[in-house]
């Protein structure tokens, strides 16, 4: 009868402690499971993100160069129109100065402007076709500027919608909070399972090499990523506006009715929208660039995040 209690004990104390070990070991595995289910799945996702601001990059870029041209051809602009006035006045100078003393009138080139006018003597329609010539001129680049900012306007428009689209949502930063809170728990179990020794070689080394390649998520800075979006966001928002701003500015400064008005009130007018258009391209360019440092900088905070995913899962298979 004693033979057959003792019997009866180590049986129990077999099945019972293998029933234990069955536990623990499978509490290693349902980690190990658990771990590659909360941590699958984000790589694509950084993935995407980094190429979004690949484009953005791109497309903001472009926004800065258009408007860097608008804020050119402006320039350019300024200067033959200042040349036309000086030209008007000269030429309104001289139909007077004949009209008092019956003297014969002079053509104005570009390289005679500031010059006395006392060579090349011409009619008065070859002057005033220098005039034309100039105000076609001046009419290219008008619509050149107006073109190029109306270009800068919606590109810095779609520059914008991707940047508050490209961050870390809510979704994705649960899916990392869990992957993050998985591994902490993947070493707990690892740890427990090797101290007691209850698991095979073969989990283990998957345990560790998860723990190892998935561990530095919790170093990866997020918030990063999503300042860089809110900059993006905010100064392509403005380049944006400023760009359509100029692009009206500028079309109404360029306009026959504009152009054409001939008085004092029309010329200071125009001249005053001419100005705007100007510096609003140029606030287009600094805003636009500074969408593309932040775009650009985006790129290299996502691919941190993205090199961590990707070892992870790496080790998850």
């Amino acid at each position: 009868m004693k033979n057959f209690y003792a019997v009866l004990y180590g049986c129990m104390f077999v099945m019972f402690g293998f029933g234990a070990y069955a536990d623990d070991a499978s509490g290693l595995s349902v980690a190990i499971l658990n771990a590659k289910n909360s941590c699958s799945g984000i790589s694509d996702s950084m993935s995407g993100m980094k190429k979004m601001a690949g484009i953005n990059t791109a497309v903001t870029g472009v926004g800065t160069v258009t408007a860097g041209v608008a804020l050119g051809a402006g320039v350019i602009k300024s200067g033959v129109d200042e040349t036309i006035e000086t030209w008007e006045q000269a030429l309104n100078n001289m139909i007077k100065k004949q009209e008092e003393e019956n003297v014969t009138f002079y053509r104005i080139d570009y390289t005679d402007v500031q010059k006395s006018f006392n060579e090349n003597i011409k009619s008065t329609d070859a002057i005033k076709s220098d005039i034309e010539q100039a105000n076609e001129v001046s009419k290219k680049l008008g619509n050149v500027r107006t073109g190029t900012l109306a270009g800068t306007a919606v590109l810095d428009t779609a520059g914008t919608v991707i940047a508050a689209n490209n961050r870390v949502d809510e979704d994705l930063q649960t899916k990392i909070d869990g992957c993050v809170k998985s591994i902490k728990e993947l070493s707990d179990a690892k740890v427990r399972a090797k101290t007691e020794n209850i698991a095979n070689d073969a989990e283990l080394a998957m345990a560790e090499k998860i723990v190892q390649s998935c561990q530095d998520w919790e170093l990866v800075d997020l918030s990063s990523i999503n300042k860089r979006a809110m900059g993006a966001t905010v100064s392509g928002g403005v380049g944006a506006v400023l760009a359509l701003t100029g692009t009206i500015t500028s079309a109404s400064a360029n306009s026959n009715s504009v152009r054409n008005d001939n008085t004092d009130d029309g010329k200071q007018k125009e001249k005053n929208l001419n100005t705007a258009s100007n510096v609003l391209a140029g606030g287009a360019t600094a805003a636009s660039g500074v969408a593309t440092v932040f775009n650009a900088t985006q790129i290299s905070a996502i691919k941190k995040a993205a090199d961590v995913a990707d070892k992870c899962e790496g080790a998850l298979n």
